[in-house]
């Protein structure tokens, strides 16, 4: 019996398609999320009488996110990318929902959102996957113009713009620094000569460095930063206690729901800084296992992405190696605020912070990646051990 060939796609009966490192990684992640954003909120939702009312809500979301992670799961690659052009417009027809009056809703100073039910639609994160799945199919259809054209490289980046200029009307400078590192590393994976991606590196450096100077409150932002402390009872407030919850949290940390920087002192714990949250209840180890898991997640969004280019699957390598750019570039960016690397922004840690939107695209993007790894064993050659040990 064991010199018999085991039938071509017998495994994929039973497990189509998965990736035992990478959904491993994400259920961790997504666990860890639940429990973290529950210890975060609870004394926020109890002020309202309801101290699961965020938990429910990301457990809303969550259910959300899978079934759309498992209807982008079913959907061919092919059909991504057949229409991947006239989801990046419908990306831009989103953004632009947000300015008619009686849809967008403003929160906090900025127009992001729309009312939709129990839920608010910030179309800015659905950009994200649909300006990875525009870039791939730009690059399988003008790869030699990339790679040879400097016209064929500044076309896509036209439209970047617009999608750019549209998110800093709202204004939502994190989501734009994303879309931009994403499309230029996948401009530069496609083949961009060297000279050309870096010279419209500087020069979007130089752009974004314009907007904080000519804009009051992100140069603020970024002086803050330099020297948090200076302004820890204003500007650096946030930062500085973040940096105190770190700092408490040591090697091993307080124990779960034993922080106290949450409650008291630390503003929007349970979004944008629930990773100082796990910083001060989990210490060091629990740090460092969080950015273990979204190392794990980008290897193996790169892994199933040069599998499929291995194949003749140039698409679907693309999109693997977008989503893994914009997952890893998110959360480096995330966490590089929470420690005080980087200026501070309004951008969720994936599959961790609480957020409905972030986490139904991250569920996204992991069907799509699954897709791809599910093609690439329909597809295999006798190789796909091998690939799937790399």
């Amino acid at each position: 019996m064991s010199s018999m060939a085991r039938p071509r796609g017998a495994s994929d009966l039973r497990m189509p398609g998965m990736d035992s490192v990478l959904v491993a990684a994400v259920m961790v992640l997504l666990g860890f999320g639940i429990v973290m954003v529950a210890s975060a909120s609870m004394h926020l939702a109890g002020r309202n009488g309801d101290i699961l009312r965020y938990v429910d809500r990301h457990l809303l979301a969550l259910a959300i996110g899978v079934i759309a992670g498992w209807l982008s799961y079913r959907t061919p690659m092919a059909w991504w990318k057949k229409s991947s052009t006239a989801l990046y417009f419908f990306g831009i027809g989103l953004l632009l929902l947000v300015f008619v009056p009686g849809l967008g809703r403003e929160a906090n100073g900025a127009l992001r959102w729309i009312a939709a039910g129990p839920l608010s639609l910030q179309t800015s994160e659905f950009m994200k996957v649909f300006i990875v799945l525009y870039m791939s199919g730009y690059l399988v259809r003008r790869q030699l113009e990339v790679a040879h054209s400097v016209w064929g490289f500044v076309k896509p980046i036209l439209l970047l713009v617009l999608a750019c200029s549209l998110l800093m009307m709202q204004p939502d400078f994190g989501t734009t620094t994303v879309l931009l590192m994403t499309a230029f590393g996948m401009l530069f994976l496609g083949g961009a000569p060297l000279w050309q991606f870096a010279l419209l590196l500087s020069m979007a450096i130089g752009a974004l460095m314009v907007l904080v100077w000519i804009s009051p409150y992100r140069l603020e932002r970024v002086t803050t930063f330099l020297n948090p402390w200076a302004h820890a009872q204003d500007s650096g407030y946030q930062l500085a206690q973040a940096l105190i919850a770190f700092g408490r949290g040591e090697w091993t940390g307080v124990g779960l729901g034993n922080g106290i920087q949450k409650q008291f002192y630390l503003p929007e714990a349970h979004t944008d800084f629930v990773m100082a949250v796990i910083g001060e209840e989990f210490g060091l180890l629990g740090t460092l296992l969080v950015i273990c898991m979204f190392a794990l997640i980008v290897w193996r969004s790169y892994a199933i992405g040069a599998r499929a280019e291995a194949r003749g699957d140039r698409y679907a390598a693309y999109v693997a190696y977008g989503l893994g750019l914009w997952l890893g570039m998110q959360a480096f960016i995330n966490i590089g605020v929470n420690v005080g690397m980087l200026p501070t922004k309004g951008l969720t840690l994936p599959f961790l912070s609480y957020g409905s939107n972030s986490l139904i695209v991250c569920c996204i993007a992991i069907g799509m990646l699954l897709r791809v790894r599910y093609e690439n064993q329909v597809a295999g050659d006798g190789r796909e051990g091998q690939w799937q040990r790399a």
